[in-house]
């Protein structure tokens, strides 16, 4: 289901309808502002069976979820429209209102934009890997953590903060292997990974293997070894989604470790971009869902208190 787009002004277009942006979306709708969300129906977490770690909502499915909030922000008034966008500019002699174009030509005046894109999840190159993306393998030891508890679980290292994954997995299972891969593990490291039973294998992975049902059934190594794990835990790379946003301008910042790339925000998701606020995992990389959903909550609240301002700011004006 998709609203129609309207075709007057609206206080505030949301550009992304995950948790970020539907929150951020339900608060300004109900302060009675006209609230419309552009969902591209790409969420990061499609792949999950379920999402965890969000208090009286874990284990809920995550278009469910989803399904739900549009059907929340509908209520109070609020628009969600299927779309994608490709381009967002500013009004012509700095007046604040943002033209909106969508993929199939359709736009939208808004005074305000909250962008809530997400991010893509960046993997190593290795063939068969992507195909369990979001099952088998994993990147989050408190998104999945528990479900693959007691699980073979091989680490396959990316850069540094592999090294504190493979701690946290090993909270998880008592058979861990770590594959350096590219990366460099030191003495003291190995040394520390013994002290918990942490196998390391240096040769490269070249191949994720399946069972004879498609399960994961392990790794290839260079030398030709195979080596059965069931679950791979990768720290993928995290890079916010900027698709049709570079007309304004917002900062990017490269995170330490080569983590990822962020749109850079300040408290409740200002930016350096008058009229326009980011929440969720397009800024804060490591957002759960229920981080993200308090952050577009926050986002949302604070864009209502500004146009509540400059509301009075005009009225003010014109009655001078």
């Amino acid at each position: 289901m998709s609203d129609p787009l309207p075709e007057e002004t609206v206080d505030v277009v949301v550009i992304g309808g995950g948790a970020a942006g539907l929150n951020g979306a339900l608060m300004l709708a109900r302060s009675r502002r006209s609230v419309v969300v552009i969902d591209s129906g790409t969420p990061r977490n499609a792949p999950a069976k379920a999402m965890h770690g969000f208090l009286v909502l874990d284990g809920m499915a995550p278009d469910e979820l989803l399904r739900r909030g549009r059907e929340q922000v509908r209520g109070y008034g609020g628009l969600v429209v299927s779309g994608e966008v490709v381009a967002v500019e500013l009004g012509a002699d700095g007046d604040l209102r943002f033209g909106v174009t969508l993929a199939d030509g359709r736009r939208l005046t808004a005074r305000r934009v909250l962008v809530a894109t997400g991010l893509r999840d960046v993997l190593p190159d290795v063939p068969g890997l992507a195909r369990h993306w979001g099952g088998s393998v994993v990147h989050c030891p408190y998104c999945h953590g528990w479900e693959v508890r007691d699980e073979p679980i091989g680490v396959l290292a990316t850069g540094p903060a592999s090294v504190h994954h493979a701690l946290l997995f090993r909270q998880l299972t008592e058979d861990l292997v770590y594959f350096t891969g590219t990366t460099d593990l030191d003495a003291a490291t190995r040394a520390r990974f013994a002290a918990r039973g942490i196998r390391v294998v240096d040769t490269p992975v070249t191949e994720v293997v399946d069972d004879g049902t498609g399960a994961l059934s392990g790794v290839r190594l260079a030398d030709g070894q195979f080596v059965a794990r069931r679950v791979l835990a990768v720290a993928s790379r995290l890079e916010a989604r900027t698709q049709g946003l570079a007309e304004l301008g917002l900062p990017l910042e490269e995170l330490p470790d080569g983590m990822g790339r962020r749109y850079a925000s300040g408290a409740a998701g200002v930016t350096d971009v008058p009229g326009v606020w980011v929440a969720g995992n397009a800024t804060d990389l490591t957002a759960q869902v229920g981080a993200a959903a308090a952050a577009g909550a926050l986002a949302g609240a604070h864009i209502n208190a500004l146009l509540a301002l400059a509301d009075t700011d005009a009225a003010l004006a014109a009655h001078t």
